[in-house]
């Protein structure tokens, strides 16, 4: 009989992953997964800029490259991340990634033994979540409100918990519930961690799609210690496919990252990142992040009309300024997996929101993705929802 690691006890399939398999189907609206809108993809322009790499790089693009990650790549994300989050790095301290999926991974292996304690967003990323079980720690959620984490929760645990190796957070149009911390928020958040010098994953997939408001500096950017590890990613300003994102750290942590990238994979494609810089050499990722966000803006706006008039007046949810999720909470006897089977009669996905929580229970959530349907499937889409909720109520 073949015998398993432990660790594969813990470790199961994404919910989302196995829903998107049903979602498939061309006639469902589906609001399940996180997919950036599939017509937003510049594919004419990347077709030119990958032929500009053949042309001048063909050989050097088709053959390994440094862990590290392609150098004019690495300049063009510091630029970036100077530019949009505020924060002073340089080429150095960025380590290029298969997808910030994978610096999740890392993010466990470098930080995580067996029964450490990981301190999370209650809810949080499933995806972040499944990366840590591996490493088979102890989560221990931090209670939230509708602006995002608690602080004087925060505070509170990391003064009573022992063994706790390392904070995950996701402060801006968090996945699932779309909110964002305030700057109060933030500097609050900072003045802990500095008080129990405790590392901090700041997730950052979702930062650059802002709808209204101001942009607030990232975590990173008042990290006076250290601390902070950035994850960045293209696939939700370009395109997922490329399947490249990246990691900024102080010097020593990120050279435990780029230990992890020998073991695991060598390095990152060396093609997408050689058309991905070409890309955005040749043209205007300022002005392209620009379309997506008024078209996922308008998507936005009509789901959340659309809710407040189809949905009963006992669901509570959340109107993002940003991102790609809203998340509804349904009255409390109301179990979102039996919705789903519901709403899927009615041609419609959405995800039930308890995998969201990595201690189990608030079976009354559900996430919802309005960046990749159209306008008018939205609409039709959240009509059932509100037709398939009201249909069980008590």
């Amino acid at each position: 009989m073949v015998q398993f690691a432990n660790r594969m006890n813990e470790m199961k399939g994404s919910e989302i992953r196995e829903l998107l398999k049903l979602t498939a189907k061309p006639d469902i609206i589906s609001f399940a997964g996180g997919l950036p809108a599939p017509e937003m993809f510049p594919v004419e322009e990347m077709m030119a800029a990958a032929k500009a790499v053949m042309e001048e790089n063909g050989r050097q693009a088709m053959q390994y490259s440094t862990t590290e990650g392609y150098p004019r790549l690495r300049e063009q994300i510091a630029e970036r991340m100077l530019a949009k989050n505020n924060i002073k790095t340089d080429p150095d301290h960025i380590l290029i990634t298969s997808g910030s999926q994978q610096g999740l991974d890392y993010s466990a292996r470098v930080f995580l033994n067996e029964g450490d304690v990981v301190l999370m967003e209650s809810p949080s990323y499933l995806g972040a979540i499944n990366a840590f079980k591996c490493c088979q720690p102890k989560f221990v959620e931090v209670p939230t409100d509708e602006g995002g984490m608690i602080m004087e929760e925060l505070d509170k645990l990391l003064a009573t918990t022992e063994r706790v190796k390392m904070i995950y957070v996701i402060p801006d149009f968090q996945n699932p519930t779309g909110r964002t911390w305030s700057l109060e928020r933030r500097l609050k958040f900072m003045e802990i961690i500095n008080k129990y010098e405790v590392p901090v994953i700041e997730d950052n997939p979702y930062g650059e799609l802002r709808f209204e408001g101001e942009y607030l500096p990232a975590l990173k950017s008042l990290d006076t210690k250290g601390l902070v590890v950035f994850l960045g990613t293209f696939s939700k300003i370009l395109a997922p496919g490329y399947r490249l994102g990246w990691v900024c750290a102080d010097t020593e942590i990120l050279g435990k990252y780029n230990f992890m990238q020998q073991a695991a994979s060598l390095q990152a494609s060396t093609i997408s990142q050689m058309e991905t810089a070409k890309w955005i050499d040749m043209f205007d990722l300022d002005g392209h992040v620009n379309k997506i966000r008024e078209v996922y803006g308008r998507r936005r706006t009509v789901m959340v009309e659309t809710m407040e008039r189809e949905l009963p007046d006992c669901c509570k949810f959340t109107r993002p300024d940003g991102g790609l999720f809203t998340w509804i909470e349904l009255p409390e006897y109301m179990d979102a997996k039996e919705l789903q089977l519901k709403c899927l009669e009615k041609k419609v996905a959405f995800v039930p929101g308890a995998s969201f929580f990595p201690n189990g229970g608030h079976t009354n959530t559900m996430r919802l993705n309005y960046s990749c349907m159209p306008e008018e499937k939205i609409v039709q889409g959240i009509t059932a929802l509100g037709q398939a909720i009201k249909e069980n109520l008590r």
